[in-house]
């Protein structure tokens, strides 16, 4: 008898944070690592959210509260909805959890039968097929060398098991964002099979570069608002990575079974993070706009030099802080060791040997061959590394 269950042993470790572990340890060995492997803003938490949380500490908000969310935090959300999205959610409709991660995994622990199926386009983040799988689901994988899923390939992947149709959009690793037009095609899809739901995850919402407008599934298709499960959260947009604080809307009957998941799991979220996070989402949010103006410059600066880099290809993505260039150009060649790059894996592990910088390969991500890297970094240390690729790049021979 195994002492892990067969549940456990199905998924592997996060590919980013596996990365970014194995980039600290050659660090600890004298190493200079850069590493450009993990989603997460350098920015520090806007100090008017730090001072939410002390005033929370200060007047004793240090108990238990609501499994599903504090009530100021849910009509921030409800707020948010109705501003942002044009969607009017009630109460009981929100559900608050630790990290959209959190919520995520619940809303398919809660919904998902051995059999049911989920539709990912790819590339997709690495936790949506192994949450998945441990909800004993079936991933259903499409390709999508355009990043994006289109409405003849979401008809075509459509079973009579598909229960969900997973959406990320601005998309984590390509940067990518579904146009209205896009989801509304989408939407005549979804309209034909009653059986299929969606879910958005919109976490990277407010990182949009160039004037490209965000639209949300359910605010294009309201008709199907009671079919869609929208997840987004403050971690990203709002430097708050450690606090711990995703949210979801929906239907009732979903999100009274992600709080009873909930109350049998975690319990509520941290309490001084859930005012934190409610000061957040009531304000104005002038401090995104310095941001994204910041994470558009390094965009630039890194599409620009990578492309300059021989054998790679790099698009210019409208949202997130990430890049996915095409190493195609790269594959068949050596490195001046004598070794032959195969795959974007092959050339990861060079670059982390020869360059000493830290990127992820785009295998994890589902569409090969390209690679994930995050300029969410300090400029000056984002052009060294990119400086770095290319000098690796060029050391490659025929």
């Amino acid at each position: 008898m195994s002492l892990l269950s067969t549940r456990i042993q199905s998924i592997k470790p996060s590919p980013t944070l596996e990365i970014t572990q194995l980039a600290q340890e050659l660090k600890a060995k004298g190493k200079k690592i850069i590493s450009l492997s993990a989603g997460e803003p350098d920015f520090d938490t806007p100090h008017f959210i730090k001072e939410a949380a002390w005033e929370a500490l200060q007047q004793g908000y240090t108990k238990y509260t609501a499994v599903d969310g504090i009530i100021e935090l849910k009509k921030a959300i409800q707020a948010k909805f109705k501003t942002d999205n044009a969607l009017a959610y009630a109460t009981d409709e929100i559900i608050v959890g630790c990290g959209a991660k959190h919520v995520l995994f619940n809303a398919f622990m809660v919904t998902l039968n051995k059999g049911d199926e989920v539709i990912i386009p790819t590339p997709f983040w690495p936790s949506y097929p192994y949450i998945v799988t441990l909800c004993d689901g079936t991933p259903i994988i499409v390709a999508c060398p355009q990043f994006k899923i289109t409405a003849d390939q979401l008809e075509k992947a459509i079973t009579p098991h598909t229960k969900w149709l997973l959406l990320n959009s601005p998309n984590n690793p390509s940067g990518a964002i579904y146009s209205k037009e896009e989801l509304a095609a989408l939407a005549d899809v979804i309209r034909k099979h009653p059986h299929v739901y969606v879910m958005s995850d919109d976490i990277y919402e407010h990182i949009r570069y160039d004037g490209v407008p965000f639209y949300t599934f359910a605010q294009v298709a309201p008709d199907l608002k009671d079919r869609t499960l929208t997840i987004n959260g403050v971690s990203k947009s709002f430097s708050m990575t450690g606090w711990r604080i995703g949210y979801a809307a929906g239907p009732k009957e979903i999100i009274k079974a992600m709080a009873k998941l909930q109350s049998q799991s975690t319990s509520n979220p941290t309490s001084i993070s859930q005012y934190a996070a409610a000061a957040g989402l009531s304000h104005s949010g002038e401090f995104l706009t310095e941001n994204n103006q910041l994470f558009l410059e390094r965009r630039d600066m890194v599409v620009r030099m990578l492309n300059d880099s021989p054998g790679l290809m790099c698009a210019t993505p409208p949202g997130a802080f990430y890049v996915y260039p095409s190493c195609a150009g790269v594959l068949g060649k050596k490195t001046p060791d004598g070794k032959r790059i195969e795959s974007d894996k092959d050339f990861a592990a060079y670059l982390l040997e020869a360059a000493e910088v830290a990127i992820v390969p785009g295998v994890a991500f589902g569409l090969s061959p390209f690679f994930r890297l995050s300029y969410a970094e300090d400029t000056p240390l984002l052009e060294k590394a990119c400086k770095r690729i290319q000098t690796a790049c060029t050391a490659l021979k025929d």
